[in-house]
């Protein structure tokens, strides 16, 4: 068996960015993930995580021979030992985009097979790459105290600080002291009103609780996903945000673009380019509260329909209020998979699955319905590309792809392709 080479420090030279926020090196034979690096520096790594594979992963924890894209650090609590908010705090903002466009690019042409370049673009409000979330989650630890998660590990640093927030996010926040185990949503709503909800802790079985490995990590997220109770410590608790002349008011932990730029922009993007017509008949699929379903209905005309599928009961219950009047809107909830056969047939299809992507079921579904025209937006490259194989196999070609920096000081970016067959 090979030596492990957890803790050990070794002088790599970086090369291309990979998705997860970090660069490729080797070492020995061996693939090693560095974070907080830049592609062509030459850094001193040490192994955080060695589990005796073909790869490991490694922090970089001095600069041999740095990038001339690197900077200064923005984020306190980023960086080696630290939380995985800002594993792009070290680079520039343009470097920043550089590499997710890379990353994009890599992973189309690795798992889809499609050659695309790629360019990743600035939403408003984005500056200098901080400033621009309204909404952050915090976990509680055992004495009470609100921070970030350490990367890739359960341990809480108690520093609610990550430069990504708006104005006003954290006050008051680590001064106060919480439930034990239970997380907070901060949200700072279109008005400008802040909401402050704490989430009870997670019901977490013996199993989540005694295992250190993949089998309690497994039963920790199955405990999260379950319903908790909510109690809104700070603001009413319900947002209120306006696209396009539209309001929504929605619950402060439901969903919503963390970035104040982008709810605006994708529903401006996805309009155009769907294409849709008087009279045409178009999908919203994991539709949330109905922004996009809103966009849509303009273009459909009064002898069109938008059908919104969306989870949540609740969200489904917020579109509805919100579009009351839009006659065109239905909103259906359950779950995507389960009623997609019940739906009329579509012309155009919207799809904003989860970070996980839609998955081969579907994409099966949606294409056996026979579309002119989807378009899909993805919040992980690899899983954006995971579905565009599914398409291209059934005979649909990625007519046009747009990228967007709806996470700057990450590594984190949002595609929204358009499929046409």
């Amino acid at each position: 068996m090979t030596e492990s080479w957890f803790g050990k420090t070794f002088e790599l030279t970086l090369g291309a960015p990979g998705h997860g926020g970090f660069c490729v090196a080797r070492h020995d034979g061996r693939v090693v993930f560095v974070r907080h690096g830049l592609p062509g520096e030459v850094v001193r790594a040490r192994i955080t995580e060695d589990r005796g594979g073909s790869f490991c992963r490694a922090d970089a924890v001095e600069i041999v021979s740095a990038s001339p894209d690197r900077v200064e650090p923005v984020c306190p609590v980023s960086g080696p030992g630290g939380s995985g908010c800002c594993d792009y705090s070290h680079a520039t903002v343009a470097a920043g985009r550089a590499m997710k466009a890379d990353v994009v690019a890599e992973q189309l042409r690795r798992i889809a097979r499609i050659e695309r370049d790629v360019v990743v673009e600035e939403l408003p409000f984005s500056g200098d790459g901080t400033g621009w979330r309204s909404r952050i989650r915090l976990a509680v630890d055992n004495s009470g105290r609100a921070g970030f998660h350490r990367y890739r590990s359960t341990t809480i640093i108690p520093e609610p600080a990550c430069p990504q927030a708006v104005t006003g996010v954290y006050d008051g926040i680590a001064e106060a002291r919480w439930r034990p185990g239970a997380e907070l949503v901060i949200a700072v709503d279109g008005s400008g009103e802040r909401h402050v909800v704490e989430i009870a802790p997670a019901a977490v079985s013996r199993t989540g609780r005694r295992s250190p490995g993949r089998r309690g990590a497994s039963a920790r997220r199955a405990a999260s996903a379950q319903p908790r109770t909510e109690k809104a410590v700070m603001g009413s608790g319900r947002a209120h945000e306006i696209v396009s002349g539209t309001e929504w008011e929605l619950d402060a932990t439901g969903f919503w673009q963390a970035h104040r730029g982008a709810a605006q922009v994708y529903s401006d993007v996805v309009t155009e380019c769907s294409g849709v017509e008087a009279g045409s008949v178009a999908w919203d699929l994991y539709g949330g509260v109905g922004v996009f379903a809103a966009g849509l209905a303009g273009g459909v005309g009064a002898r069109g329909q938008v059908v919104s599928v969306e989870f949540s009961r609740r969200a489904s219950s917020d579109g509805v209020s919100a579009l009351t009047g839009v006659g065109q809107v239905r909103f259906v909830p359950g779950r995507v998979e389960r009623v997609i056969e019940s739906l009329p047939s579509p012309d155009v299809v919207i799809l904003d699955p989860p970070r996980s992507g839609a998955g081969k079921d579907v994409v099966t579904a949606v294409v056996a319905r026979e579309p002119r025209r989807i378009v899909h937006i993805g919040c992980d490259p690899a899983s954006f590309a995971r579905d565009a194989s599914l398409y291209r196999e059934a005979g649909f070609e990625l007519e046009s792809v747009r990228a967007f920096d709806a996470f700057p000081l990450s590594h984190h970016v949002e595609c929204i392709g358009v499929f046409v067959k």
